[in-house]
C-alpha cells in the first residue's frame, strides 16, 4: 500500500466546508466511509480520499504524495470558515478478511474489504493488485492524474460522486458530462497477453487508441478511446483485447 496521510478537519464549519468542495455527500459520513475527490474548477482531478467521522471532526485519508498539496488547496478555500486543517500521525490498515473493531467498509467495492484508521499501518496478504484490476479501481499517480475526469475514471460506479448533493468545485463540468454528453473515452478492464510498462501507448490499426496501466493475472486497466479500441490491440510486446 502506498503511504497514506491522515488529515484532521475540526471546527464548527468543517462538514459544511467540505460539502461545498468535494464530489460526494459529506452527510453520509455518519453511516460509514465516504469516498470522494477534489476537482479543479474545470472539473479535472486533483486528489481522491476517504472521509471518516471522529466525533465532530472529520478524518481525511489521503495518498501521502498528495497530502501537502491537498492541505494547501483546502487552506486556500477556507477563507473565513471556522475550520482547522492539521496533519496527524494516524495510520491506515486494510484487509479483506474479518474486520477488526473500528474498521469501516471500503465504499468503492465490497471485495476491497475494510479500512481502519489507527496507530498502525499495514495490510493483509490479499492480492491487492489483482483486486484493483478486476474491479477497475484507479489509483492516484497511476491511472489518476491531472488530466483525468472522474466520470471517465469510473467514480460513479465507485460511489465517488453524488449528483444530488448540490454544488461543489468542478460540479458544472461533471454534471454536463453526466447528463449532456456520451462518454467516448474512459478506463476499462481489458484482456492482456504479455506485459507492457505502465503508461505505454495502446495501438490498433496503426492508430493510438489508449494507454495501459496496472496489469495482473491476464487483465489490465486501460484508458481507451472507445470508437477506436476494436479488434487486436498492442502495447509494446503485449497484445490486448477489449469486449465492450
Amino acid at each position: 500500500m502506498r503511504a497514506r496521510k491522515i488529515l484532521r478537519l475540526s471546527g464548527a464549519d468543517a462538514r459544511d466546508f467540505l460539502q461545498g468542495l468535494i464530489t460526494s455527500d459529506i452527510n453520509k459520513i455518519d453511516q460509514g466511509l465516504v469516498y470522494a475527490a477534489l476537482l479543479t474548477p474545470q472539473g479535472k482531478y486533483l486528489a481522491d480520499f476517504f472521509l471518516a467521522a471522529d466525533g465532530d471532526d472529520v478524518l481525511l485519508d489521503a495518498d501521502g504524495d498528495q497530502a501537502e498539496a491537498l492541505i494547501k488547496r483546502l487552506t486556500m478555500y477556507r477563507l473565513r470558515a471556522k475550520v482547522e486543517i492539521t496533519a496527524t500521525d494516524l495510520q491506515v490498515q486494510r484487509g479483506t478478511g474479518p474486520a477488526p473493531a473500528g474498521a469501516l467498509a471500503d465504499p468503492r467495492h465490497a471485495d476491497l474489504g475494510w479500512r481502519l484508521i489507527g496507530a498502525e499501518a499495514g495490510e493483509d496478504d490479499s492480492d491487492w493488485e489483482a483486486l484493483h484490476v478486476a474491479h477497475c479501481i484507479p489509483r492516484s499517480g497511476i491511472e489518476l492524474g491531472p488530466d483525468s475526469y472522474i466520470l471517465e475514471s469510473g467514480f460513479e460506479d465507485l460511489n465517488g460522486v453524488d449528483f444530488r448533493k448540490g454544488c461543489y468545485v468542478g460540479q458544472e463540468v461533471t454534471a454536463r458530462m453526466k447528463h449532456k454528453t456520451e462518454l467516448r473515452k474512459g478506463l476499462r478492464v481489458v484482456e492482456i497477453s504479455g506485459s507492457a510498462p505502465v503508461g505505454s501507448d495502446i495501438t490498433a490499426s496503426g492508430k493510438t487508441v489508449g494507454t495501459v496501466f496496472t496489469q495482473s493475472k491476464g487483465q489490465a486497466i486501460a484508458y481507451l478511446r472507445f470508437d477506436r479500441a476494436k479488434g487486436e490491440m498492442t502495447a509494446g510486446e503485449a497484445k490486448l483485447h477489449w469486449k465492450p
